[in-house]
C-alpha cells in the first residue's frame, strides 16, 4: 500500500502556477514523446515527428551532459508527462520514499493513481490534459461525490465515474465505445455503459510505463 501524501502534497489550489506555452515544445526538450496532445501525437502532424531538436537557438551543438544533467532530464521527463508542477512532485517522491518497496516505483504508482491519470487511463479522455478538465469541471464522482480535485489519490475499492447529470453532454458523446477500444490497463475494470470505472489493484511496475527509468530519478533526489 502507497503512503498517503503530506498535508498539501494532492492540493491544486496550493500551486498556483502552470506551464502555459506549446506543450510540444516539452516533448522537444525531452528529446521522446510525451503524449501531451492526446491522438494529434499518434499523426504526421505531431510536432516532435517533424522536428525532434530541442526549442531554442545553437540546438544542434553537441554537447557532453553530466551525470546530473541525465538526472535531471529523466525527472523532468516523468514530472511533466504527468502535468506535475515541481514541489508536488518532490512531495510525491517524499511520500514515495515513506512507502514499502523500490522508491521509484511507489512514485509511479502514487502517480498512476491520481484521479486524472485514472480517468484517462480508463479511456474517458485521450490525454491527460483533457482529463485534468473533465476533473477540473466537476463532471467526475468518485465513490458517488463530485470531486474536483485532479491530484485526488485513488485507492483500491474506489468507483471512478461520470456523473449522472453530465452524461448527456456532447463531450461524452461515444465515451462509451472510446473506452471499449481503449488499452485499459489490468488494474482497472471499466463499465462503459455507465462511463464507470473501478481501481481493482494497485499497478505493478509491469502496467506503468515502461519508457521511464525511475531510477534516474531517485538518484537525482538523493545526491
Amino acid at each position: 500500500m502507497v503512503a498517503a501524501l503530506p498535508s498539501g502534497a494532492g492540493s491544486e489550489s496550493a500551486l498556483m502556477a502552470r506551464y502555459t506555452d506549446p506543450v510540444c515544445r516539452l516533448c522537444r526538450r525531452e528529446g521522446m514523446k510525451l503524449f501531451l496532445k492526446g491522438s494529434r501525437c499518434y499523426t504526421k502532424k505531431c510536432a516532435f515527428e517533424r522536428r525532434s531538436t530541442p526549442p531554442g537557438m545553437n540546438t544542434m551543438r553537441r554537447r557532453k551532459v553530466s551525470e546530473f544533467g541525465i538526472q535531471l532530464r529523466e525527472k523532468q521527463r516523468v514530472r511533466r508527462s504527468y502535468s506535475v508542477m515541481e514541489r508536488q512532485f518532490r512531495n510525491y517522491f517524499r511520500a514515495a520514499e515513506q512507502t514499502k518497496g523500490m522508491t521509484g516505483e511507489n512514485l509511479l504508482r502514487l502517480l498512476e493513481m491520481r484521479l486524472d491519470s485514472v480517468v484517462y487511463r480508463m479511456g474517458l479522455a485521450s490525454s491527460r490534459a483533457q482529463a485534468r478538465q473533465l476533473v477540473g469541471h466537476g463532471h467526475i464522482a468518485v465513490n458517488g461525490r463530485a470531486t474536483d480535485i485532479p491530484s485526488f489519490g485513488t485507492k483500491i475499492g474506489d468507483r471512478i465515474e461520470v456523473r449522472e447529470s453530465r452524461r448527456g453532454r456532447e463531450i461524452f458523446a461515444g465515451a462509451a465505445e472510446r473506452m471499449r477500444t481503449a488499452q485499459v490497463p489490468e488494474w482497472i475494470s471499466i463499465e462503459p455503459v455507465r462511463l464507470a470505472a473501478s481501481v481493482i489493484a494497485e499497478p505493478s511496475r509491469q502496467q506503468m510505463p515502461l519508457e521511464f527509468n525511475e531510477q534516474l530519478v531517485v538518484e537525482y533526489y538523493s545526491r
